[in-house]
C-alpha cells in the first residue's frame, strides 16, 4: 500500500451526506494515506472519535460515519429489516465505495461495532488491511432470541411512544452524559455539549439504540456462525485492545479475561490499556490510535 492520498469527494474532512441503500448517512473523511475506518458502539456518534483522529490523520485517511438514526444520519425507512452484523459489514463497504476508497482498509470497531468490523473482515477479505477490536463485545455461547420481527416492532413502538411524550428531548442528552461518565475513568463526557444536545434529544437516535440493543444477541450468534464457516483472511493483522479501569475487582478481571480469550480465538495481538474505561477513545486516544496504526497488512 502506498502513502499517496486517495481521491476523496469535495468536502472531505467536513460533513458529507451519502445515500447508502436509500438512507442518507453522515460521513467524514480526512487525512492522507491508507484508509482506516472507525465505527462506534451502541448509541455512539462520530464525535466520540474526535480525540483519536488527530493522531491518525498525518498517516491515514480516516473515515467515520453515523449508522442510521445516530449522530446526523437519517433513520432507516420503517420497512427496512432490523440491523444485522452482515448488514453492517455491507454498510461499511458501501461507505468506502461511495468515498472512492476501493483499496484495503483497516477497520476498527468499538464495543458492539466490533461485531460489525469482524464480519466485514470475514465477508470482504480483499477490502481488509487490518482489524482492531476496541473493548469489543464478547459473548461466549450466544443464542439468538425468538421472534426477531416482534422484538424489532416492540423496539420501534417503545421509541415511538417515548418520543410522543418528549422523553428523548427532555432526557436524551442527560442520559448520554451519565452513560459516558460511567464508562470513563475521567468521569466526564468530553463530547461537545451542543452536539450532544442536537444528536441525543431526537426520537431517531432512541429508535436506533433500541433496535440495535434488541438485536444484540442475534448479532452475536450471527457472528459466531460466521466464525465457524468464514475464516479471517490469512495473515490478517488483528488487535484486541482491552480497557483496564485499574480496579482489581471481579468484574474488571472477568472482562479482561474475556478480552484475552477473544484475542486467542482470533489469533490476535492482545493489548491492555490502563487506566481506561469502556469509552477508551476518551481516556486513551493515543493507545487507540497506536493500535490502528500498528495493525496493517
Amino acid at each position: 500500500m502506498t502513502g499517496a492520498r486517495p481521491a476523496l469527494p469535495s468536502g472531505a474532512g467536513r460533513a458529507v451526506f451519502l445515500r447508502i441503500d436509500g438512507t442518507p448517512l453522515h460521513v467524514r473523511a480526512e487525512g492522507r494515506g491508507p484508509a482506516c475506518l472507525l465505527t462506534g458502539g451502541l448509541g455512539s456518534s462520530w464525535f466520540d472519535w474526535d480525540l483519536v483522529v488527530p493522531f491518525l490523520t498525518p498517516y491515514r485517511t480516516v473515515v467515520r460515519f453515523d449508522r442510521p438514526g445516530y449522530g446526523l444520519s437519517a433513520p432507516e425507512p420503517a420497512d427496512r429489516p432490523p440491523p444485522t452484523a452482515a448488514g453492517e459489514a455491507h454498510r461499511i463497504r458501501a461507505v468506502l465505495d461511495a468515498l472512492g476508497l476501493p483499496g484495503p482498509c483497516t477497520v476498527a470497531g468499538h464495543s458492539l461495532a466490533a461485531f460489525h468490523v469482524e464480519a466485514f473482515a470475514r465477508l470482504y477479505p480483499a477490502r481488509t488491511a487490518g482489524l482492531v477490536l476496541l473493548d469489543g463485545s464478547v459473548e461466549a455461547d450466544p443464542r439468538p432470541l425468538p421472534a426477531p420481527g416482534l422484538r424489532d416492532l416492540a423496539a420501534r413502538a417503545a421509541a415511538g411512544a417515548a418520543t410522543a411524550v418528549a422523553v428523548p428531548y427532555l432526557l436524551g442528552p442527560t442520559v448520554r452524559r451519565l452513560a459516558a461518565r460511567a464508562t470513563t475513568v475521567r468521569r466526564e463526557d468530553l463530547a461537545p455539549a451542543p452536539l450532544v444536545r442536537h444528536c441525543y434529544r431526537t426520537g431517531r437516535s432512541l429508535r436506533a439504540l433500541l433496535r440495535e440493543n434488541a438485536r444484540y444477541l442475534d448479532a452475536a450468534a450471527e457472528l459466531a456462525g460466521l466464525r465457524r464457516t468464514v475464516p479471517l483472511p490469512a495473515g490478517l493483522p488483528v488487535t484486541v485492545l482491552a480497557a483496564d479501569d485499574g480496579l482489581r475487582g471481579r468484574r474488571t478481571e472477568q472482562w479482561l479475561a474475556a478480552q484475552r480469550d477473544l484475542a486467542a480465538l482470533l489469533g490476535a495481538e492482545y493489548r491492555r490499556t490502563a487506566p481506561a474505561g469502556h469509552l477508551l477513545m476518551f481516556d486513551r486516544p493515543d493507545a487507540v490510535a497506536s493500535a490502528v496504526l500498528d495493525t496493517v497488512r
